[in-house]
């Protein structure tokens, strides 16, 4: 009995909420989504612009000149060491072959 008198005290302590029709509340509506639209393209807008600048800073450290020249480098290395180990190899095939072989009698 006590909480029934108090809630209706309560109730008139608040100030009533204005109500809004519905026409109301969808205009309301329309005009929150596009407000909220707005802020969203200005982030988008923004974080593209962030983007694209740190593309090109990162563009004009890397020199792909000098990357294409360090790779030339190692390519013409690999294939010297490749080349050095076939002549290596031939090498010892033909002193291989220009021994003499002892083949045991049976």
């Amino acid at each position: 009995m006590c909480l029934a008198a108090v809630l209706p005290a309560v109730n008139a302590a608040e100030q009533p909420k204005p109500r809004l029709t519905l026409e109301q509340r969808a205009d309301k509506a329309r005009i929150d989504s596009e407000r909220i639209e707005q802020l969203q393209l200005e982030k988008a807008r923004q974080a593209a612009k962030t983007t694209s600048a740190r593309e090109e800073t990162i563009k004009q450290q890397t020199n792909p000149q000098d990357w294409e020249v360090q790779q030339k480098l190692k390519a013409q290395k690999q294939f010297d060491e490749r080349e050095s180990r076939e002549q290596k190899y031939l090498q010892e095939a033909k002193e291989a072959a220009a021994k003499e072989r002892k083949i045991p009698k049976p």
